[in-house]
């Protein structure tokens, strides 16, 4: 199965917020099940030269969204999607790109979500994002709960 259309619908979404504009994310890629995002290092440099902190969290953030939103339309559903909740880990400073992707937590049911957001019109799951040093090392990780809400 191709995901060109979505992720180009995505990728227009992600443009139309100006503030994610201005980030310069692209999308590095999808499988089904995880989502890539990209974005220069230029454009989040903080004071010490290495990514802003409240850059990786809204490339998390964004990739996180995006894994939901994909997953909702291809199951054939509309709905928004809502970040609930989130802890983030700054595990080591990211000199390079941001390069983050974001899947389904372990323990997340997509079936049952999926299910549910049949049944009653809103559901939640769990997803888990990572920005990733150039070597291969984890620099930031990041938990949350998406809650996806049906439209009429």
């Amino acid at each position: 199965m191709t995901y060109d259309a979505a992720l180009q619908r995505l990728h227009a979404h992600y443009q139309s917020m100006p503030p994610v504009a201005a980030m310069q994310v692209s999308i590095a890629g999808y499988d089904g099940r995880r989502l890539r995002l990209h974005s220069p290092l230029a454009h989040h440099v903080n004071d010490k030269g290495c990514a802003f902190g409240g850059s990786l969290a809204s490339m998390m953030t964004l990739a996180s969204w995006g894994v939901v939103s994909l997953g909702v339309e291809q199951a054939g559903l509309r709905a928004d999607v809502f970040v609930a909740d989130s802890q983030i880990r700054y595990l080591a400073p990211l000199f390079a790109d941001l390069d983050v992707h974001a899947e389904l937590s372990a323990e997340a049911d997509w079936d049952s979500f999926l299910a549910t957001l049949r049944e009653r019109g809103r559901a939640r799951t769990s997803l888990v994002a990572r920005a990733l040093l150039p070597e291969g090392g984890i620099a930031t990780e990041f938990t949350a709960r998406y809650v996806a809400i049906a439209k009429p």
